[in-house]
């Protein structure tokens, strides 16, 4: 380790998104020194439904952004990054790409995951993986179709890439993943740590195209002078970046969609009716489970755009403030994009009910927003997450002081904001920061580089019967 401060370090966390990457530099206090992104759009064939991206034009992006901040900000000490799980990238012995990046999104190998779902059947896959359920997003469904569909392809393979590990190759020349990227692969066995060989013989490919699995916050090689570590999964890197690395806090983004991270010692037992995957955790030892609802700010942004166009959201604050707990008895199924945890059913509808002539904007606004905690409350109620003692929020919800006070108070907990909006950034900094040895371990690191805001914690606000009448109807239809 170097005799210089904490002050004096600059770490860079790179988060890639579906469709975006953004980039910071952090020091060894937390503070961010630096911000960059880049927007991209995905190649999506309407005649095949396929959604493929230029694995090149990955590591162009990510480049340029490394150069701005290298030049913003003077050498950079350690570099991490976490990225979208499920993109597939397959190249030759050489890592010359031979077909173009597999999206997550991409839903091109329904038949394949029906013929694994046959053979192995969702039961024995979630023990050895985490994954409830066996879809044409994951990379062994992806693997079959190349062997039916293409098998020019196929027979040329010689790696087998996620995109975190295609980056951290790109920069280094090593060939290495990590658990959290490869959970939900569906060839990866999280308990034991290793590739799962009855599923890769089903597939009809070799161990030896994967990578070197490594763990996460480790110095895989180097990159400009820069030491290289490895990451994670976005998620995990967002819940890491939100100072969420024990049992007793958990985060939550109120985005678009709701997603919740809490972590967990082991994986919990197979529920045939339960759709909540259980992934590897960055934490040695430990597993996360991540939860979301389809519709949650999403819902919200619905009303204002159709309903108060001439209203900002704080102003539809302001209104639904003025309304009692319970919107008067005005409840909302907020299922506009269907209904997924903790309750399955992409058929389910929204639904605005108990209205009547008194209701205004305010309390269309309110029901809403309780809503979305409702189904917070049941989340956690259905996960049995009885050591939770706070709750970490992200993501535009959290700028709501309203929202976060009902949240507090429909799941009796301590909520928190954080000073640092850019979570899964910070989380791969964290990632490096441990990597180079600044710190002993996550733990350590998070609690030293993440700070908090605002704290809510339960005002009294008693909303017992508008969850109850939320769950009666929840139940009646959906």
């Amino acid at each position: 380790m170097s005799n210089k401060n904490s002050a004096d370090y600059k770490l860079l966390g790179i988060d890639i998104g579906t469709t975006s990457l953004k980039a910071a530099v952090f020091d060894g206090n937390g503070k961010r020194l630096a911000l960059t992104s880049r927007d991209y759009t995905l190649n999506t064939y309407s005649d095949t439904g396929f959604i493929e991206f230029d694995p090149e034009e990955y590591i162009r992006i990510c480049k340029s952004a490394l150069d701005e901040l290298t030049e913003k900000c003077g050498k950079i000490d350690a570099i991490s990054v976490d990225t979208q799980g499920e993109t597939l990238i397959l190249t030759d012995e050489n890592a010359s790409p031979l077909y173009p990046a597999v999206v997550w999104l991409d839903n091109r190998a329904e038949k394949e995951a029906e013929d694994i779902k046959a053979k192995f059947g969702n039961e024995l896959v979630y023990n050895v993986t985490g994954q409830p359920e066996i879809t044409a997003g994951w990379p062994a469904s992806k693997l079959l179709w190349f062997k039916n569909n293409r098998p020019d392809v196929f027979g040329r393979i010689r790696k087998v890439f996620m995109l975190e590990d295609w980056i951290l190759y790109r920069l280094t020349g090593n060939f290495v993943t990590e658990p959290t990227i490869q959970s939900s692969t569906i060839y990866y066995d999280v308990i034991n740590g290793k590739w799962w060989s009855e599923m890769l013989n089903f597939i009809g490919i070799c161990e030896d195209v994967f990578p070197r699995i490594c763990r996460s916050a480790e110095v895989i090689g180097e990159y400009n002078g820069a030491k290289v570590v490895s990451g994670a999964l976005d998620q995990i890197a967002g819940t890491v970046g939100a100072g969420c690395v024990s049992d007793r806090v958990i985060s939550e983004m109120t985005g678009t969609i709701m997603a919740i991270c809490v972590m967990t010692d082991k994986l919990p037992p197979y529920q045939p009716n339960s759709i909540i995957p259980c992934h590897v955790h960055g934490i040695d030892g430990k597993y996360c489970l991540i939860l979301w609802s389809s519709t949650a700010g999403m819902a919200l942004k619905w009303f204002k755009n159709n309903f108060a166009e001439d209203f900002t959201f704080r102003e539809l604050d302001a209104l639904a403030k003025d309304i009692p707990a319970g919107s008067d008895g005005m409840t909302v199924l907020p299922y506009f994009c269907g209904s997924t945890m903790p309750k399955y059913n992409p058929s389910a509808t929204a639904t605005f009910t108990g209205v009547t002539l008194s209701h205004g904007r305010g309390h269309f606004a309110r029901a809403i927003m309780e809503s979305i905690a409702f189904i917070l409350k049941q989340d956690l109620d259905y996960i049995g997450a009885d050591k939770v003692e706070e709750i970490r929020i992200t993501g535009g919800g959290a700028s709501s002081p309203l929202w976060a006070q009902m949240k507090s108070d429909v799941t009796n907990r301590r909520l928190k904001t954080l000073s640092e909006s850019e979570t899964a950034c910070l989380g791969s900094a964290i990632f490096a920061a441990v990597g180079i040895g600044l710190f002993n371990n996550i733990e350590d690191a998070a609690e030293k580089l993440v700070t908090t805001k605002n704290e809510y914690l339960p005002s009294g606000s008693d909303y017992t019967e508008a969850y109850n009448r939320f769950c009666s109807y929840d139940a009646k239809l959906n």
